[in-house]
C-alpha cells in the first residue's frame, strides 16, 4: 500500500539522487578546469592571443588544450558551455530543501527548545536568508575589495561565521549546518548565473560582431570561479553532515561548520599548488588534521534538549496531534520498549555513546515528534530496530502503523 508518507519518501530519495548526480558533474567540471588552468605551460609556437597549453592522456587518447587569455581571433563553430551542472545542482538542492526542511519542518527545521516559531516563519527565514549572502558578496566583489581577493575572502568568512551562529540560534543543529551549506552554494551558483556566464556571453558577442573583447570580463569570471573552487569542499561536508549527529548534535555545531571552511582552504591550496608547481605544500595536511582534531573534540560536547527539558515543556501543535491520538499509548510503549536502548540521550547499548542519527525516542514529545520516521522505519519498514539488536514483534509494528494512520487519515 503506497500511502502519502511512503510516496513522499521516494520522491525525496529520487530528488536527493538527482542532486548527488548533478553535484558530481558540477564539482568534477569545476575542479578539472581549475587544475587545467594551473597546469598550462607557455609555448613560443602558440597561436596569437593564446596564454598556454596542456597535453593530457586519458582513455587511450591524447588531448591538446590551448587557453586564450581573452578569446581566439574568431569564434569556433562549436562552443561548449559549462553551465547546466551548476544550475541543476542548485535547483535540485532547493527542491530537496523544500521537501525535507519545509514540508518536514516541524521535525527537521524548527527546534522548540531554542525559539518558538510557526512553521511558516521558519520557512520564511529559511528561504529569505539564502539571498543575503549573495547580495553582500556581490556588492563586495564589485567594490574596491574585488581588487584584494585575500581580504575579500576573509570578509566572506566573517559573514559565514555570523550566519552559522544565527542559524544555530533558530534551527535544529542539522538544519543549521545544511542551511549554511545552501547559503554558500547559492553564492556559488549565483556567481555562475549572474557573473561568469553573462561576462562570457559579452566576450562571445564581441567576437561575433568583430570587436576586440575587453580582458576585464575574463578577470571577473576567473575571480568568481576561484572563490567557488575554495568553497566547494566545505559545502560538500555541510550537505553530508545531516547523516552524522557528531557534526550537528552539539551546541558548538556552528563552530564546527566554520572550521570546516578553513579545511576547505588548506586542502584546495595543497592541490592548487600541486597542479601549478608539481609539488604541494605538505604543511597544509598538518593544519587540516589539527583542525579536524579540534572539530572531533567539539563534537563530544553535549547539545540539544535534555530529558527533563523535553518532559517539562509543552508539546508543540505537531507533537500534540500525534500524542493525543487514542492509539498513541500503545505505540509509544512499543517504541520505547524496542528502540530507546539505542535512541536515548545516554544509550544503554554497550559501546554506543550517541543516539544513531541523533534521533532520541524517550519522552512522549520525542516519539510524537518523530512519528513519520518511526512509522517508516519500524512500521511499514523493518529497518529498525536492527535484527541483530532486538526482534520487534509484529504486534508492536502493527500498533505503530495503526497509530500513525489513524492520525494522518483523520
Amino acid at each position: 500500500m503506497y500511502d502519502l508518507a511512503i510516496l513522499w519518501d521516494w520522491i525525496a530519495f529520487s530528488v536527493r539522487w538527482l542532486h548527488v548526480i548533478t553535484a558530481m558533474a558540477w564539482i568534477g567540471a569545476s575542479f578539472y578546469f581549475v587544475a587545467l588552468d594551473l597546469m598550462l605551460k607557455p609555448n613560443a609556437d602558440l597561436p596569437k592571443g593564446a596564454f598556454g597549453e596542456e597535453w593530457e592522456v586519458h582513455g587511450g587518447g591524447f588531448y591538446h588544450t590551448v587557453k586564450y587569455l581573452v578569446a581566439p581571433a574568431r569564434m569556433p563553430e562549436h562552443l561548449t558551455w559549462h553551465k547546466w551542472q551548476s544550475y541543476s545542482t542548485w535547483l535540485s538542492g532547493a527542491a530537496l530543501l523544500m521537501i525535507i526542511y519545509w514540508v518536514g519542518g516541524e521535525l527537521f527545521l524548527l527546534d522548540p527548545s531554542k525559539v518558538e516559531l510557526e512553521l511558516w516563519q521558519g520557512i520564511l527565514i529559511s528561504g529569505g536568508s539564502l539571498t543575503i549572502g549573495w547580495l553582500l558578496y556581490d556588492q563586495m566583489c564589485k567594490s574596491k575589495l574585488g581588487e584584494n581577493p585575500t581580504l575579500l575572502m576573509l570578509i566572506l568568512f566573517a559573514i559565514l561565521v555570523v550566519m552559522a551562529w544565527g542559524y544555530n540560534q533558530i534551527f535544529t543543529g542539522r538544519a543549521a549546518l545544511l542551511h549554511l551549506g545552501a547559503f554558500t552554494a547559492t553564492i556559488m551558483t549565483a556567481n555562475v548565473f549572474f557573473q561568469i556566464m553573462p561576462n562570457q556571453r559579452i566576450v562571445v558577442a564581441d567576437l561575433q560582431a568583430g570587436r576586440t573583447p575587453d580582458a576585464k570580463y575574463g578577470k571577473i569570471a576567473k575571480l568568481r570561479s576561484t572563490h567557488n573552487n575554495y568553497l566547494t569542499l566545505p559545502v560538500v561536508f555541510l550537505m553530508l553532515s545531516n547523516h552524522y549527529p557528531l557534526a550537528f548534535g552539539t551546541e558548538y555545531a556552528w563552530i564546527i561548520s566554520c572550521l570546516i571552511f578553513l579545511t576547505g582552504v588548506t586542502i584546495r591550496h595543497y592541490f592548487n599548488t600541486m597542479h601549478k608547481t608539481g609539488k604541494g605544500p605538505h604543511w597544509t595536511w598538518g593544519v587540516t588534521v589539527l583542525i579536524m582534531m579540534v572539530i572531533a573534540w567539539l563534537s563530544t560536547v553535549p547539545g540539544g534538549e535534555s530529558y527533563e527539558e523535553s518532559e517539562a515543556r509543552a508539546l508543540t501543535p505537531y507533537e500534540q496531534k500525534f500524542a493525543s491520538n487514542d492509539n498513541f499509548e500503545e505505540a509509544y510503549y512499543a517504541v520505547v520498549g524496542s528502540c530507546s536502548m539505542c535512541h536515548a540521550r545516554e544509550p544503554s547499548w554497550e559501546g554506543m555513546h550517541w543516539a544513531p542519527k541523533g534521533v532520541v525516542l524517550e519522552t512522549e514529545a520525542d516519539v510524537a515528534r518523530h512519528a513519520t520516521q518511526v512509522y517508516m522505519q519500524a512500521g511499514v519498514g523493518h529497518a529498525m530496530p536492527p535484527p541483530n539488536a532486538i526482534q520487534m514483534d509484529q504486534d508492536a509494528r502493527n500498533a505503530i502503523v495503526a497509530w500513525y494512520r489513524s492520525v494522518t487519515s483523520g
